[in-house]
């Protein structure tokens, strides 16, 4: 039985002080329950929550999500993998409807982030990699980062111009888009003009915090078309974990979980990468984007930078690449972004995306990665 979407939902990324974070999840949900032909809340069977616990004052934050959106007695809870915790959320939804155990999921992918401050954020990011041998000595996302980078220039003469041409080309579709905390083009010389945070990792390398909320609701073939006449069918599901420290991987020129991932979720769909009309992909920082280009077979291996210098992931290229601004221009709600990345990929197969659409767009892939790559999910979704 095939598992699709048919409701979508997305809030105004950024910093929310305007709002709780049962009210930034109600945004989304809201807006996809009347996506999906006005279906009904008491249709629903179960809410699954993506987020990550730490950022909240609230604890057990599906209980307070679950009672704003008005979705009890039915079950709902947590699904946690770090910044994959949105996709972990879907792939959950999906098991439960394809096993027969749900007919109709909703999922929130939430967080309110700009409640902490930089150092805070920066120390609880730290601990995603190993607590015992790497964050005791001060290990931030910006300094794993610059690891793969700086391996990646010494092993493929990728330079710090091609990096800041990832950041160019996200802000420049994030303009275009009204849900981006960022909604203003950026210069190369900008770029890599901006303060150095972790060499060669310059600030306008690295996405910001976020706070905001998306939701998709999910069901089986049987009911799909009762609420949407052009459901997005799910083709091909990949997860994968790595090592949990980075001294444990075996290079730092790729994230071992997003070619695993991604192996399986081609295989599943019984496609290849050039069969990939348009791709959310993982750029936490811009040195990500270009790995992913490489993990994910849109290019060889050490040709990801040439593959932006030569506009490949633009819309017109070989494979358009996080043209809604990614989490670069977007910024990056942890929970929410895996279920962010979704929602564009539907928008995008319905052909409602606007001046960001990519033409004729059937086949869809998303690649949300968790943590430094401990863990990572694509989704291949198909028009």
């Amino acid at each position: 039985m095939k598992v699709g979407i048919v409701g979508i939902g997305h809030g105004k990324f950024g910093n929310r002080s305007d709002a709780t974070v049962q009210e930034l999840a109600f945004e989304p949900f809201k807006e996809a329950i009347e996506d999906a032909n006005n279906l009904r809340r008491e249709d629903i069977d179960s809410l699954i929550v993506g987020s990550v616990p730490e950022y909240h004052m609230q604890r057990s934050l599906p209980g307070v999500v679950a009672e704003y959106v008005g979705i009890n007695p039915k079950s709902t809870w947590l699904t946690e993998a770090a910044c994959g915790s949105g996709s972990a959320a879907i792939r959950t939804a999906y098991m439960s409807i394809k096993s027969g155990m749900h007919d109709i999921v909703a999922v929130i992918g939430v967080q309110k982030m700009r409640e902490l401050s930089t150092e805070e954020i920066l120390a609880l990011m730290g601990r995603v990699g190993d607590v015992q041998w790497e964050s005791i000595f001060g290990t931030t996302f910006p300094g794993y980062y610059a690891l793969y980078a700086n391996r990646h220039m010494h092993e493929f003469g990728t330079t710090k111009e091609q990096m800041a041409l990832v950041a160019v080309k996200n802000h420049y579709y994030g303009s275009m888009n009204p849900y981006a905390f960022f909604q203003k083009e950026v210069t190369k010389e900008r770029v890599l003009g901006s303060e150095d945070v972790a060499f060669p990792v310059n600030v306008f390398d690295c996405c910001a915090n976020a706070d905001g909320a998306a939701c998709v609701i999910m069901t089986n073939e049987k009911l799909a078309k009762k609420f949407n006449d052009t459901p997005v069918w799910f083709e091909g599901l990949g997860s994968a974990s790595a090592q949990m420290s980075l001294l444990r991987r075996p290079n730092l020129v790729e994230i071992p979980s997003a070619v695993e991932a991604a192996k399986q979720a081609y295989k599943q769909a019984n496609v290849e990468p050039s069969n990939i009309s348009v791709a959310d992909v993982h750029d936490c920082f811009t040195i990500a984007e270009i790995m992913a280009y490489e993990n994910l077979g849109f290019c060889e291996k050490g040709k990801g930078g040439k593959f932006i210098e030569e506009k490949q992931s633009y819309i017109g290229g070989k494979n358009p690449v996080n043209v809604d601004g990614g989490l670069k221009a977007k910024g990056h709600p942890v929970g929410a972004t895996g279920v962010s990345m979704t929602t564009e990929i539907v928008k995008q197969l319905r052909g409602e995306a606007g001046k960001r659409q990519v033409s004729g767009a059937d086949i869809g892939l998303t690649h949300n990665v968790g943590g430094i790559g401990q863990y990572t999910f694509v989704h291949i979704l198909r028009r």
